[in-house]
């Protein structure tokens, strides 16, 4: 089921609706801002984070490529008005409300867009970057407000927690009565620094699956998504088992399957077998250039992860998904792993995964956040729900035409992502069968 225009508008009408009751049901102070323009009440000094300061990165000294992709994307309509109501808000409440109903209809214009073809100069449905810094405009606009009511640190943390659930899905993760319910996850888009362009198509998969319903061998399946940042200081403040641990606990809102996805490998989509505890990446850093704090030879622990075992293992349908048609790429049912073996110091590759007792410095997903998410996500499900079929799909690295290094986008990029959101659909249909 695609989520129709009326949906939509709906959606926004009951947080419209919200907002104006809030807004109406308090006095407000005397104005200390202007707030005629998107940029009245926000104070440029004030400095955004690493992920916040791309905002105006170009290449080689070029316009902000951001900007033009919110641009081609819509969202740069979304963003200023988020600027002009963020001005106009009278008391904290109202300021809630705001951030929460602008949240949620920026994830639900996002899905919307995504599974509804677009007219050039747009960009094309599929791709996943317009929501991405959609947010981060929005995170810093919150960041940089000064509203004309008190607003503390902890507060402001609030606000901007808010939106970052609301824009990912996380919120609206809610079934229908009388399906089956699935629940997919992909991430945003990372190593900015090394290209600005660059998008993710696990998150673009994500886009285009949430809300949809298939019909397979008689049965309804109805799919949810989210999409998860690429920040090591949310994974540790438990954004992963707040977004997935409702799917596993008995209720209405139980899922069937859980799914998340990665970014991987050139080529390739890898059904991950085994999911390691630790972090152990030293060579690249998360979104906001943070480390994971582990090597290879001393891989680390999340200081939030819940008691368990070194190495989990996925239970989805890895033999039948492995079937499915995803050319041009293949597909791998991907068993590798680099453990540290009981009583030894040193990593070692084992293709066939881990020994007994072994310290896990790397799951087949590697080392880094896709591994992590697969492992707290399978955790979950052995904490609470031993039967579910849970896992994690790598899917292949996006990739521009290698003559393009400065354009955001090209024919190649295009249907190397469509190829790729196609081939997860594929692999996600076998799993149902």
């Amino acid at each position: 089921m695609r989520l129709r225009p009326s949906s939509v508008s709906r959606s926004l009408l009951v947080g419209a609706l919200a907002l104006t009751s809030v807004l109406t049901a308090a006095p407000s102070a005397p104005a200390a801002v202007d707030t005629e323009s998107a940029g009245g009440c926000l104070d440029p000094a004030v400095t955004g984070t690493v992920e916040e300061q791309r905002l105006d990165n170009g290449i080689a000294g070029g316009s902000s490529v951001p900007a033009e992709i919110l641009a081609r994307s819509g969202f740069d309509k979304q963003v200023a008005l988020f600027g002009k109501l963020l001005c106009a808000m009278p008391n904290p409440k109202a300021a809630e409300v705001l951030v929460r109903v602008q949240g949620e209809a920026l994830w639900k214009t996002a899905t919307y867009r995504a599974q509804h073809p677009q007219t050039a100069p747009a960009l094309p449905s599929t791709d996943d970057r317009g929501l991405y810094w959609a947010r981060i405009s929005m995170a810093l606009a919150l960041r940089q407000w000064q509203p004309r009511f008190a607003l503390g640190t902890a507060e402001r943390d609030a606000l901007i927690r808010s939106l970052e659930y609301s824009s990912r899905g996380i919120n609206s993760t809610r079934f229908s009565p009388g399906v089956r319910k699935i629940v997919v996850t992909g991430f945003d888009p990372f190593t900015l620094d090394a290209d600005i362009r660059i998008g993710n198509p696990s998150g673009a998969n994500a886009l285009s699956l949430d809300g949809q319903r298939w019909k397979i061998n008689g049965t309804t399946y109805e799919i949810q998504t989210v999409v998860f940042p690429v920040r090591y200081t949310d994974f540790d403040e438990d954004m992963v088992e707040n977004a997935l641990a409702p799917h596993y606990r008995p209720g209405p809102q139980h899922a069937d399957l859980v799914m998340t996805a990665s970014q991987g490998r050139v080529g390739i989509f890898d059904l991950e077998v085994f999911n390691g505890r630790r972090r152990s990446v030293s060579s690249i850093g998360d979104n906001n250039n943070l480390w994971g704090g582990g090597t290879v030879n001393a891989p680390v622990v999340s200081p939030s992860m819940p008691p368990g075992p070194e190495w989990l293992t996925t239970s989805l349908p890895t033999a039948r998904m492995s079937l499915a048609d995803v050319a041009p790429f293949r597909t791998r049912v991907n068993t590798s792993v680099l453990e540290i073996p009981a009583g030894e110091t040193l990593p070692v590759r084992r293709p066939l995964g881990p020994t007994a007792g072994s310290i896990a410095s790397e799951g087949a997903g590697g080392g880094y956040l896709s591994n992590e998410v697969a492992y707290r996500n399978t955790l979950q499900r052995d904490l609470v729900d031993p039967l579910m079929p849970a896992g994690h799909l790598h899917v292949p690295v996006l990739q521009f035409d290698t003559t393009n290094t400065t354009a955001i986008t090209d024919p190649t990029y295009e249907s190397n992502r469509d190829a790729i959101v196609t081939g997860a659909h594929a692999i996600l249909h076998a799993a149902l069968s």
